[in-house]
């Protein structure tokens, strides 16, 4: 009965302290893309990710109601950082929610309009807001509609202290009239109620600790038997030392101990068996302290996370290729900043087709042998099998006119209309192919099939084709794995190097795509394709994750362009379109939302690139 009780009271408080409208709010998931576009159309990085904000304390008085409950003490507000634009993971802040839509794309085109978000962050949000309606006056009205809308929430003036009421009078000034002159913000005791049509005033930093070069070398990229905790709420992360293990509990009694929230370091051993209330524990935190365990448990023991032993390893063909890599920050293209090695598969015998690919296979052939060039009649040709009489009655007409002919090309030539076009196709072999996407079939099993369909297709058209995999493990390995060059023939030995294919580590894409450009440089074709097969973006073991991966990539498909190549990606993963459209423009890219289905449309979609 207490504990009804409890609970009754508990949800009653909480609900009459509640400041915001949740039947009437919008989460970012529904608005990203459109917030991304704005972002972007008004002149914002396309290279930033739009993700979650994490909830801050503000430090603004509360209500008596907010107190006795216990909420109101931390807030959602926007920012920028290099990586990412970050905006509220959910906004409810008024009761329509064409309101809380409009807020969200508003804080995306302040956010395009503050680059320079340093110094006073009053005077930066204020003259980003004046900056912005200028530019783009269309903006005005939702503008306009907003303020109106927050200020009605904003606490009066004269029922605020003196130093409290000095901020608040200059804060709803600035919000009506953003064009004005910004003087500084008076001091008070407590900050100010936060406004959530501005960017952060003070955005956490994420500082990130580098990690000692001897624990990064054994990091487990493997989390497959780990149990995803899903919570809808981002949070923030700090490193910390582990606990060496010396100190014990200190026993006091429960009563004394309101909270805590801040980390303390106590020792708890490493245990085998997943912790049910780990959800529930990761929702009453507001920053997450992490720590690296030496300790390895058996349930994520792996073999094969390193290197494998030369002998078991595949073939290394040469002593590596040095490539360049592209540098956002720097703006700079660093020579011989990454080592690819070409590979081959070691011990590979001649293979079959698979069994259940051979009726697709033959419908395939069937289908693209009609796309196979035909021998046709060449006519007015210099040289050929025998004399064009058309051009020879054409010729001799002229000569009794008086009109002599430059170039008398009077044969004919029985020749093949050959395409002249080469295709690389370049398969990511990274280590999250090896995650299923069915009871039978892994991804790497996908990526199989679309390599023997493709290779059957191309087959039955005669057009010049080759086949590489890639994987890396940081800059100076980054692997390419041989499987077909445009040299060889679609042979028993290149079905059994397919057949050989295994996941390997990361997905450096950047150095992948400009060997894959230089080996379609060397190729005397007028017309040159770069297909890349991927389930993921770019990511390795170091600094290339986030932004970094993300603008090298798009350099190298810039190169490859400027070079006569045409890239063109087809992916597996759901949220490519959040950074493919960056990476490979709007037009060269398809997303293949059923995994299954990509062998059967990969052929296809050659068919309609070539045709």
């Amino acid at each position: 009965m207490e504990e009804w009780v409890g609970k009754l009271w508990d949800k009653v408080v909480t609900r009459a302290a509640r400041r915001d409208y949740p039947e009437a709010a919008v989460s970012l998931d529904e608005i990203r893309q459109p917030a991304a576009l704005m972002f972007r159309a008004l002149g914002g990085e396309g290279g930033l990710r739009v993700e979650a904000t994490t909830e801050t304390e503000h430090g603004a008085r509360r209500s008596l109601l907010d107190r006795i409950a216990g909420s109101g003490r931390q807030v959602e507000l926007a920012w920028r950082d290099e990586e990412t634009l970050r905006l509220p993971a959910r906004i409810a802040w008024f009761p329509e929610p064409e309101l809380n839509r409009q807020l969200y794309l508003w804080l995306a085109a302040l956010a395009a309009n503050s680059r320079n978000f340093s110094g006073d962050w009053l005077q930066c949000n204020v003259s980003a807001t004046a900056d912005t309606l200028q530019r783009y006056p269309g903006l005005q009205k939702r503008y306009r509609q907003l303020v109106e809308a927050h200020l009605a929430q904003r606490p009066q003036a004269d029922t605020l202290g003196v130093d409290e009421a000095a901020q608040e009078t200059l804060i709803r000034r600035y919000l009506l009239e953003p064009e004005t002159r910004v003087a500084a913000l008076p001091a008070a005791k407590r900050a100010p109620q936060p406004v959530p049509l501005w960017l952060h005033p003070a955005p956490p930093q994420f500082a990130a600790t580098a990690v000692p070069a001897d624990e990064d070398e054994n990091d487990d990229p493997d989390s497959s038997h780990s149990k995803q905790v899903e919570t809808d709420k981002r949070r923030r992360g700090e490193r910390v030392d582990m606990p060496d293990g010396r100190d014990g509990l200190l026993a006091f009694r429960l009563e004394s101990l309101f909270t805590r929230a801040e980390y303390v370091a106590v020792d708890r051993t490493t245990e085998e068996n997943e912790d049910e209330d780990a959800k529930s524990a990761i929702e009453d935190m507001d920053v997450l302290s992490i720590a690296r365990d030496r300790k390895r448990t058996a349930s994520r023991l792996r073999f094969d996370l390193d290197l494998p032993p030369e002998q078991h390893d595949d073939v290394c063909l040469g002593e590596g290729i040095a490539l360049p890599e592209w540098d956002f920050r720097q703006q700079t293209l660093q020579a011989d900043h990454c080592r690819l090695q070409p590979m081959l598969a070691r011990d590979v015998e001649p293979a079959a087709l698979p069994d259940h690919l051979r009726t697709r296979a033959r419908r395939l052939r069937s289908l693209f042998e009609m796309l196979k060039p035909r021998r046709i009649w060449l006519n007015g040709q210099p040289d050929g099998a025998e004399l064009d009489i058309n051009a020879l009655i054409d010729h001799t007409t002229d000569r009794l006119r008086g009109v002599k002919s430059a170039d008398a090309d009077l044969f004919r030539s029985f020749r093949n209309a050959e395409r002249d076009m080469s295709c690389l196709l370049l398969a990511d072999l990274s280590l999250s192919t090896d995650s299923h996407i069915n009871d039978e079939q892994r991804v790497i099993d996908v990526i199989r099939d679309s390599l023997f369909l493709f290779s059957e297709a191309l087959s039955g058209t005669g057009d010049r084709f080759s086949l590489y995999g890639f994987s890396s493990r940081r800059r100076n390995h980054v692997r390419f794995h041989t499987l077909k060059t445009f040299g060889e023939n679609y042979s028993p030995e290149v079905k059994g190097r397919i057949q050989a294919i295994k996941p390997g580590y990361y997905t450096r894409m950047g150095a992948a795509i400009r060997h894959a450009t230089s080996l379609l440089g060397k190729e005397a074709s007028s017309e040159k394709l770069l297909l890349i097969l991927t389930d993921g973006k770019p990511n390795d073991l170091d600094k290339y994750e986030g932004r970094y991966g993300i603008e090298d990539t798009r350099m190298a498909v810039q190169e490859a362009v400027k070079s006569g190549v045409r890239p063109f990606c087809v992916t597996i993963d759901e949220k490519a379109r959040d950074y493919l459209p960056y990476l490979f423009g709007t037009t060269s890219y398809m997303v293949v939302r059923n995994a299954g289905e990509l062998p059967a449309r990969l052929p296809l979609l050659y068919a309609r690139l070539t045709r």
